[in-house]
């Protein structure tokens, strides 16, 4: 069978490069005495659009939460502008999790709401602007995912694309430095799934943000993955990183070219699982 179609990296502006947006370094994730992940080091650069990926129960969900402030490590450090994230005192951590946007899996909507009443939350809950402002920058973030017009549709109403264009939307609305997606992919057929890709790349542009993307998917890691850090379940650690269209052409570890191969060899994820359950 052919090898998997690979679309050329997309471009990252000269004025982020060089620049670090998060630094992590030896970190160790448990829960209770068992070990998910153990020293993992790597860099997010500015800019980037880095890939979190791996096989089936490799920790790549637990090692999101870990960067987002929802679960604290076992030891080691996430760097954010110079500062360790995980020592800075509860409050100050609060802050700086606005600063973060967050798209999980789900879209994770609330379904009682409308998009527009979804988008404004956090900006009545963090912010001291009007109703009118409010409602103007609800309908700004609604056309960047190209949903104008749909403030006013509940969740229920709108197709499984739509809600997470919705769900970015909301992401987005604190204007964040950084935006983290949980598999965003998920659930959508190839054409939904493409024009999602497309629209993460237009808004790192745009916006200068940097993103954190967990994946399985092959066409969106070789679409738009400008940097990446591959876990494994067996060993509990990270085996290979960097640009994913590098790993695939240069990588000599079995598990790395399995996993980046399986559509074009029908070999599956890697099947290593760690001992007493999985962690995706």
């Amino acid at each position: 069978m052919s090898p998997p179609v690979i679309t050329p990296s997309p471009i990252i502006s000269e004025s982020f490069q060089g620049e670090t947006a998060i630094l992590v370094n030896n970190l160790t994730m448990a829960y209770g005495d068992r070990v998910i992940l153990r020293d993992i080091t790597f860099t997010v650069n500015r800019g980037d659009i880095f890939i979190i990926m791996g096989g089936s129960g490799c920790g790549k969900s637990t090692l999101l939460r870990h960067l987002i402030g929802l679960q604290q490590p076992a030891t080691g450090e996430v760097i954010y502008d110079s500062v360790d994230f995980w020592n800075l005192p509860p409050d100050e951590r609060q802050r700086r999790m606005r600063r973060f946007g967050v798209l999980y899996q789900s879209g994770a909507l609330w379904s009682s709401m409308t998009l527009a009443e979804n988008i404004a939350l956090p900006l009545e809950e963090y912010t001291a602007l009007s109703r009118a402002e409010i409602a103007d920058l609800v309908s700004f973030k609604l056309a960047l995912v190209g949903l104008a017009g749909f403030g006013g549709y509940y969740p229920s109403e709108i197709s499984g694309g739509m809600k997470k264009r919705a769900g970015l939307a909301r992401a987005m609305a604190l204007d964040p430095d950084i935006l983290f997606f949980d598999e965003p992919s998920a659930g959508l057929d190839p054409i939904s799934s493409r024009r999602l890709d497309d629209l993460i790349i237009e808004l790192r542009d745009s916006l200068g943000a940097t993103v954190v993307i967990v994946s399985h998917e092959l066409p969106s890691i070789f679409a738009i993955g400008t940097n990446s850090v591959f876990l494994d379940a067996g060993t509990r650690t990270m085996i290979a990183s960097g640009d994913p269209r590098r790993l695939l052409a240069e990588s000599d570890d079995p598990l790395v070219h399995s996993f980046l191969t399986r559509g074009a060899t029908g070999q599956s994820d890697n099947k290593h699982t760690p001992v007493g359950g999985s962690s995706s």
